[in-house]
């Protein structure tokens, strides 16, 4: 008896021995550096403890995947955050210039420009700044896309039997009373949406007349079901829009998320869509510049752009690598074009004026 308990407790010793090794291996693999200086950094922002996201709303994007990487990388950092949108935000931070509330702020590229113009964000080059696109980042670092949304023909496959796949197909008799879309006057989305078409009927962000025309055209031929001044999401899951001309990730979202699966079918148009930015920016005089600067790379490493094709996003840093299950909800698309979003910015009213002319005879 008693050898067996010195047996049991010999045993027990030797398992505790392996369990703390195999937990000082998975510490190491860990703590691994993401990139040289990583540790210094991190511990400076360990010394402020905090760092506070603007914008960041965790059902969107996949953000509670990158919050739940940035707590587990960095458990001596709390990470807190808001989901304002993206004017608001901007609006915040002017209001906020004296005392900055935030030290990070996440954005349409679009607001990300405001929030440049009325120097309340700062110069910061993350990892992989310069791998993007050039009209996905300022030349002074003041903003850059941290991952980017296609537009899409969202389609819910109970209601229409053949799925169109370029923007002329919708034109086409079978698709009366089938089409929803959302205000360009008054949303990013429909503004986006305007440039997408344009490029698909011959012209571009520095020309959007034809993708207003598109629109005029659509309407002409019966086929627009309604035009949203919020994103319809809802309704399209439920079954009340037979296609939805907006962002992919809601489509795929609808499709492998919230229940729809084979009904939904995600199209990015043949003749040509577009894909618009999305940014973070450094807070000017944030209080928590370290822990901001954590935070920012770990969004554009390699780790935090997967995490973001995991909710169904397309990251910004070409070339990330991303699981093959994941790839192959993302399927490559050369025929996007990435959205300059100061051209796109400085046209809007002109598109205003279009897309009225086109629609509704204004």
């Amino acid at each position: 008896m008693f050898a067996g308990s010195l047996f049991v407790k010999a045993m027990r010793t030797r398992m505790l021995a392996l369990c703390a090794l195999a937990a000082l291996s998975c510490a190491a693999a860990q703590a691994a550096p993401l990139y040289p200086g990583e540790d210094a950094l991190y511990a400076k922002a360990a010394d402020e403890g905090l760092v506070v996201s603007f914008d960041t709303g965790p059902e969107w994007a996949n953000w509670k995947a990158l919050f739940a990487e940035f707590r587990k990388r960095y458990p001596k950092v709390e990470i807190t955050y808001n989901d304002i949108g993206s004017a608001a935000t901007v609006v915040a931070l002017d209001k906020s210039r004296r005392r900055p509330q935030a030290d990070t702020a996440y954005y349409f590229a679009a607001s990300a420009l405001d929030a440049a113009g009325k120097d309340v964000v700062a110069p910061f080059r993350p990892i992989n700044f310069d791998k993007l696109p050039g009209v996905f980042r300022a030349a002074d670092a003041r903003w850059f896309a941290v991952h980017s949304l296609n537009i899409a023909f969202l389609v819910n496959r109970k209601l229409v039997k053949n799925v169109p796949q370029r923007w002329s197909d919708l034109l086409k008799p079978e698709y009366r009373n089938a089409v929803v879309y959302l205000d360009p006057r008054s949303t990013g989305q429909g503004q986006v949406a305007v440039f997408a078409a344009a490029y698909a009927n011959g012209g571009s962000v520095e020309n959007p007349k034809p993708g207003a025309d598109f629109f005029g055209k659509l309407k002409q031929a019966g086929n627009v079901l309604r035009v949203e001044g919020t994103t319809p999401y809802a309704k399209f899951v439920k079954g009340e829009i037979p296609i939805l001309i907006g962002y992919e990730n809601d489509g795929l979202k609808a499709k492998y998320a919230d229940g729809m699966g084979e009904a939904a079918d995600v199209v990015i148009p043949q003749d040509g869509s577009v894909s618009a930015p999305y940014a973070m920016s450094l807070v000017k005089n944030g209080p928590n510049p370290s822990a901001a600067q954590l935070w920012l790379n770990l969004v554009m490493s390699d780790v935090g752009q997967a995490l973001f094709a995991q909710g169904y996003v397309r990251p910004a840093v070409p070339g990330t690598p991303v699981a093959a299950d994941v790839a192959a909800k993302l399927p490559n698309a050369p025929q996007v074009r990435p959205l300059d979003v100061a051209k796109a910015a400085a046209r809007k009213a002109e598109v205003d004026q279009l897309w009225s002319q086109a629609t509704l005879g204004q």
